[in-house]
């Protein structure tokens, strides 16, 4: 046999994270996230390495130099994260739910069931406008179950809010 069960379905999932990524139709978001976290970081980078050098040029302390450099260090292996981490995004849209998925180190598969939605946002920030992108952030009545997905086109999220409106309104009447 081929795998499949007596049936002629496929195996059951195997682990928490299943269906991830193979039994799913993932759509991934834009790789334009990686330039606006990069921003982002290069911001935070500026304002912590102007502080610590103001801090090392008055006091002269060579913890405050330590400091400066592990800032540097840091800031390298967030880069390097950032791109993977934008990368490993990704949803799918089932018939009685949302899939998100994200995560390197600690994966995080959300499951969001159209019934269960409250309301959904559409929100871009300054940079993210900047790079035509925008994020749709599902809100439900389980705070610890909201999702979001970034890096999104403002038409696929206008898209995808419309839609999970649409099926959430469907979903909820039957209740």
């Amino acid at each position: 046999m081929n795998g499949d069960d007596l049936a002629g379905r496929p195996p059951a999932p195997t682990g928490p994270l299943e269906p991830w990524p193979d039994t799913v139709r993932w759509q991934p978001i834009s790789r334009d996230l990686i330039w606006v976290e990069l921003i982002r970081l290069g911001i935070g980078l500026a304002v912590a390495l102007v502080a610590l050098g103001v801090a090392w040029a008055v006091a002269g302390h060579w913890l405050l130099g330590a400091a400066l450099g592990l800032a540097l260090l840091l800031a390298a292996w967030r880069a390097v994260t950032i791109v993977r981490a934008v990368r490993a995004w990704g949803y799918a849209e089932r018939a009685d739910d949302l899939l998100v998925r994200h995560g390197l180190l600690v994966r995080r598969l959300s499951i969001v069931p159209y019934s269960r939605m409250q309301f959904v946002d559409v929100s871009a920030g300054p940079l993210e406008r900047a790079f035509d992108l925008a994020t749709v952030q599902l809100h439900t009545a389980a705070a610890a179950s909201d999702a979001r997905v970034p890096g999104l086109r403002p038409a696929e999220a206008s898209r995808l809010r419309d839609r999970l409106t649409a099926l959430g309104e469907d979903r909820a009447e039957g209740l």
